[in-house]
C-alpha cells in the first residue's frame, strides 16, 4: 500500500496537474488536471514512472471513472518550438484545467514551475506526483494519453519506433533521426542527435 496523501486541503476541492513528455524529441506535451473524492484510495496508485505500462493502462480507466473531474491538454510541437518547452508545458496544464466540469478552489502542480491559473490558488510541489493521490492520478492520466498518442503517430510513420521509445531521445530514436532525418513530429528548437552524432554534419 502506497502512503501518498489524498489531499493538501481537507476543504477546499483540489486538482492535481502533471504533464508528460516534456524531455521527447517528437510529439506533444500533454497535460491532465484531476479533481479526485477526498477517500480515493486505490493500492497501486502511485507517481506513473513508478508503475509498469500494463498498471498504467489499467489504472486509467478507474481514474476517469472515480474522478469528479478530470481534463486533458495538449500542446503540439510547432507550438512548442515557438514558445519553449516550460511554457507548452505550463499550457497545457492550463487547458487541462479548462475541461475540467468543476472549477477547483486550489490547483496542485507537479514540478516547482507554474503561471497562475485564473485567481485560483496553487501550490508547486516538488515530486508531487509521488507524494499526493490528485497529482499521481494526473500523471497516469498524462502519460497513458501520450503514449496512446505516439503509437498512433508510430502507425503513420514507423520508423522511428515510438510505440517502444514514445518519443524520448533513445539511442535507436537518435539513429533513426540521422538515417532518415526528422520527421514533421519533431521538435526542430531540441537537440535531436546527440552531440557525437553532430559530428557527423560539421
Amino acid at each position: 500500500m502506497n502512503t501518498l496523501l489524498p489531499y493538501l486541503n481537507e476543504n477546499l476541492i483540489e486538482a492535481g496537474c502533471d504533464e508528460a513528455g516534456r524531455g521527447c524529441l517528437a510529439g506533444p506535451v500533454i497535460a491532465a488536471a484531476v479533481i479526485l473524492p477526498k477517500d480515493f484510495r486505490h493500492e497501486w496508485l502511485n507517481d506513473s514512472k513508478q508503475l509498469s505500462e500494463k498498471k498504467r493502462k489499467i489504472l486509467k480507466p478507474i481514474i476517469e471513472e472515480h474522478a469528479i473531474a478530470f481534463g486533458i491538454g495538449i500542446v503540439y510541437e510547432k507550438e512548442i518550438d515557438e514558445i519553449n518547452i516550460l511554457n507548452a508545458s505550463i499550457k497545457a496544464m492550463h487547458l487541462a484545467l479548462d475541461h475540467l466540469s468543476i472549477v477547483p478552489e486550489f490547483i496542485l502542480i507537479d514540478g516547482n514551475r507554474f503561471k497562475k491559473y485564473k485567481d485560483i490558488p496553487h501550490e508547486t510541489i516538488i515530486k508531487g506526483d509521488g507524494k499526493l493521490l490528485n497529482i499521481a492520478a494526473a500523471s497516469i492520466l498524462a502519460k497513458t494519453y501520450r503514449d496512446e498518442y505516439m503509437e498512433k503517430l508510430n502507425e503513420e510513420i514507423p520508423g522511428y519506433q515510438w510505440s517502444k521509445n514514445k518519443g524520448y531521445p533513445t539511442k535507436d530514436h537518435r539513429n533513426a533521426i540521422e538515417k532518415i532525418g526528422p520527421s514533421k513530429y519533431h521538435r526542430m528548437s531540441f537537440t535531436l542527435l546527440a552531440p557525437d552524432q553532430l559530428s557527423l554534419f560539421d
